[in-house]
């Protein structure tokens, strides 16, 4: 596992984004290059990072099949708190990419778990996630594989705790009633099968869920910790997440990766 730690929220972006436009412009196999993408408050300055590169010409779409980790059961796409509106409107709407190229969960499929099997069905049929990013929850789950999700876990129906009901309800007037109480996700193993996870972590409220994932044990309780399985995992946190990290770990992950830091 690789941990970069970046001065600042937005350094961290910038070291994200730039990771992801060097991995697409150096893709030279004769298939697009598959990414996974999060939704949520973490991501946002890397999307416009992403953005900027798009518009300035440094960086194509045209090649690139993007499947999302998850949305909510029960809401259309047309309403503001989905993840397709929040994809779209944070992201989609401002890059040249083919629209057949974007794929995201259908939260009003009749049959939800047939939907889960064909999501995962079309990533096998592009060969897999290349490098998926993602963002944890302070109790460490990862899409929404909530704590004691099986951490072999595929795309399926997952029941949204209470917590995390009322963490998001500040999108929905904040009544955490009004919050979905079930979701579509990508599961931990869909996760584990890409080739790369680029994981954000920032703030001080994830300070926790951060040590959780590079220094626990591997434990279904912090679905994030399935990441130390992975020989491609990334973490890219800023200094605020660092806080409940053991003293030698935090200065060996700045010496390792000194010539990382912005």
């Amino acid at each position: 596992m690789r941990v970069v730690i970046q001065e600042n929220y937005e350094n961290m972006c910038k070291w994200a984004a730039d990771y992801i436009a060097a991995k697409i412009n150096n893709h030279k196999e004769d298939r697009p290059f598959v990414l996974g993408l999060p939704t949520g408050s973490s991501p946002i300055g890397v999307y416009k990072e992403l953005i900027k590169k798009n518009q300035a010409g440094e960086l194509s779409f045209q090649n690139v099949v993007t499947f999302n980790m998850d949305e909510y059961l029960g809401l259309p796409r047309e309403h503001d708190q989905s993840y397709w509106y929040f994809m779209h409107e944070n992201f989609f709407n401002h890059i040249e990419i083919p629209a057949e190229n974007i794929n995201i969960l259908n939260g009003m499929a009749e049959d939800p778990v047939a939907e889960c099997a064909r999501y995962e069905e079309k990533i096998a049929s592009y060969g897999g996630i290349d490098l998926f990013m993602g963002g944890i929850g302070v109790d460490g789950h990862l899409a929404f594989n909530e704590p004691y999700t099986s951490l072999k876990s595929r795309t399926g129906l997952r029941d949204l705790t209470t917590d995390t009901r009322i963490v998001n309800s500040r999108f929905f007037d904040n009544d955490p009633e009004k919050v979905p109480a079930q979701a579509l996700s990508v599961g931990i193993g869909t996760v584990m099968d890409s080739k790369e996870v680029l994981v954000l972590i920032n703030g001080h409220n994830k300070a926790r869920a951060l040590a959780a994932t590079v220094e626990g044990g591997v434990s279904q309780k912090w679905t994030c910790s399935a990441l130390q399985m992975h020989n491609g995992a990334i973490i890219a946190c800023d200094e605020a997440a660092c806080g409940e990290l053991m003293v030698d770990t935090y200065k060996y992950f700045l010496d390792i990766e000194k010539k990382e830091r912005l």
